[in-house]
């Protein structure tokens, strides 16, 4: 069985104990979090599509902990003014592991 849910403007393929990295939630490590927005569940025998969501399906998941993205180095640069710039960034993801895809 395995669901796909909508968070964070991003759409994640998902099933039972599958870990994924959604952007960051407002919640604490080993909470519970609930996904609600089901955009599509296939169980094995039959595929629900929702129009836009599945309204009697909820994806339940436990924060594990927060970790960093890969490095993205970018660089500014203007020719013939000497001026360079080089800088990073690294983006935070929430680890959320998936326990329960349920109907409501």
């Amino acid at each position: 069985m395995y669901a796909i849910i909508k968070t964070g403007g991003k759409q994640y393929r998902v099933a039972k104990d599958a870990t994924i990295d959604v952007e960051l939630l407002d919640a604490t490590p080993g909470s519970v979090v609930e996904f609600r927005e089901v955009l599509l569940v296939n169980d094995g025998a039959s595929t629900t599509v929702g129009q836009p969501h599945v309204s009697n399906y909820l994806v339940k998941g436990e924060y594990l902990e927060t970790v960093l993205g890969d490095k993205v180095v970018s660089v500014k640069y203007k020719k013939r003014q000497n001026q360079r710039r080089k800088f990073g960034h690294r983006q935070k993801y929430a680890r959320i592991r998936i326990t329960e895809i349920a109907a409501v």
